[in-house]
């Protein structure tokens, strides 16, 4: 009867640890698709919410880091379990991560906000952000119910989100290129846009760790880790 009492004990930690990663996850999420939306809108006390968010996402982290060290320390779970409490340190860094990205787009809408772009470099931003948060959701889904089923198409997609980065290096940079007075905010904007790919690299981090701890073994190490931005080059004038 004691046994039963323990274990029942330590599952309510275990689901409690689960459930803490979840809403964690979901703030992260709301925090970037806020400090995207203050972006575009050139929203100034949006953006002063999300950077002032950032500071909760901190104190989550440090919770379930030391909620897992005393699972940890009270019940040396082995296996499964230890992949799980392991495995929701890993994942609470992530969404820490994701959060500091969130607040640095944040704190660049007032530089970018002087001096309005066009919308069609904000839609790019926006179609990016769209499809890094998809993938972070469908992997916090994928933590939540223990399935393994769509871990690989969550990890393929980084490569369409760097591709997509890569292209809006590339338009921005034109952009620049074509009147200096665009190079501060698209300057600004660029960063904006790595911010949101790198999203989408710590959302495949949390997918390869949801897939670790549902299988306890570790994806092929297939993965493309890079946009291809470093390859761009401003075109140089040809003399006659």
């Amino acid at each position: 009867m004691q046994s039963q009492h323990i274990m029942r004990s330590f599952d309510e930690e275990l689901r409690l640890l689960t459930n803490q990663i979840g809403g964690m996850g979901g703030y992260a999420e709301r925090m970037v698709e806020q400090a995207v939306a203050a972006l575009v809108s050139g929203d100034a006390a949006l953006a002063k919410k999300v950077i002032e968010d950032d500071a909760f996402l901190d104190e989550k982290e440090r919770e379930i880091g030391e909620k897992a060290v005393i699972i940890i320390a009270k019940r040396q779970p082995m296996a499964g379990d230890l992949r799980e409490i392991v495995g929701a340190i890993r994942i609470s860094g992530d969404l820490e991560r994701i959060g500091d990205l969130g607040k640095n787009i944040a704190k660049r809408v007032a530089a970018v906000t002087e001096a309005r772009q066009p919308t069609r470099l904000f839609r790019g931003l926006s179609a990016l952000s769209d499809l890094a948060l998809t993938q972070l959701k469908e992997v916090l889904d994928a933590y939540a119910s223990h399935s393994a089923d769509k871990i690989s198409f969550v990890r393929d997609r980084d490569e369409e989100i760097d591709a997509m980065y890569t292209s809006l290096f590339r338009e921005l940079l034109t952009y620049m290129m074509e009147d200096p007075r665009n190079i501060t905010a698209c300057t600004h904007l660029v960063f904006c846009a790595k911010n949101i790919e790198r999203i989408g690299d710590h959302a495949t981090n949390i997918a390869e760790t949801v897939y670790h701890i549902v299988t306890g073994t570790v994806l092929p190490p297939e993965r493309p880790k890079e946009d291809k931005s470093h390859k761009i080059v401003a075109p140089t004038q040809q003399e006659d």
